[in-house]
């Protein structure tokens, strides 16, 4: 019985940990923003323990951050922080670019033109909810595909410290275009196994997309 309630627990916590993130990848939820506790488990249907380890959660993969006595706020990246975080991005991307292009299987590439052609859909109907997720994941997949487990967790990690910033370079006048313009010269390089081509793509996506970026005084 022990055991199952383990198990109870931990599913209800992924279920809450899965809704706050689409939560704040859609905006419901602000940059900086008080979380309430009660408030949430109401909303989802479930006691505060799920929520409370849902937060911890979150906390780690660098959603939020925790306040003793306060509780738990979604996390505020500066400018200056997101410049640091753009800095290691060039590094890895180019990394995971020039190893997904030796590595990746015809299954692999057929799941990254999948995923292009959703993007292209997005883009259509200049729909960036909808096109920031599979960006997201498109990004996801390539580290994966490198084949590195260290190496896609901390890419996760600056991703998810990244996610505000980066809404507001799609939102831009031809944001969303130049973005897929950049993600289908990555995946044509990866395509071909032009390993240094991918590499540079994917460099050049990042360096992009960094100053598609506003800057603002108050980040």
């Amino acid at each position: 019985m022990d055991t199952l309630r383990l198990v109870q627990s931990t599913s209800l916590s992924l279920l809450v940990q899965q809704e706050i993130i689409r939560l704040i990848m859609s905006g419901e939820i602000a940059s900086g923003e008080w979380l309430n506790e009660s408030a949430l488990s109401q909303r989802f249907g479930v006691s505060r323990g799920p929520v409370r380890e849902a937060f911890r959660s979150l906390e780690e993969m660098g959603f939020l951050r925790q306040q003793k006595n306060i509780g738990a706020f979604v996390r505020e990246v500066t400018a200056a922080e997101a410049d640091q975080i753009y800095e290691l991005r060039e590094v890895l991307d180019e990394l995971i670019a020039r190893k997904t292009a030796t590595m990746a299987t015809p299954e692999q590439i057929a799941t990254l033109r999948a995923t292009m052609d959703e993007m292209s859909r997005a883009v259509a109907e200049n729909d960036i909810a909808t096109y920031y997720p599979i960006n997201l994941r498109f990004h996801d997949l390539l580290a994966q595909y490198a084949g590195n487990v260290k190496l896609t967790a901390i890419y996760r990690r600056l991703m998810n410290e990244l996610h505000i910033f980066r809404l507001r370079g799609l939102g831009k006048p031809g944001g969303l275009q130049k973005s897929l313009q950049e993600h289908r010269a990555i995946l044509k390089a990866i395509e071909a196994q032009d390993v240094e081509g991918a590499a540079r793509a994917a460099k050049q996506h990042v360096t992009a997309s960094r100053r598609r970026v506003p800057k603002t005084s108050s980040d």
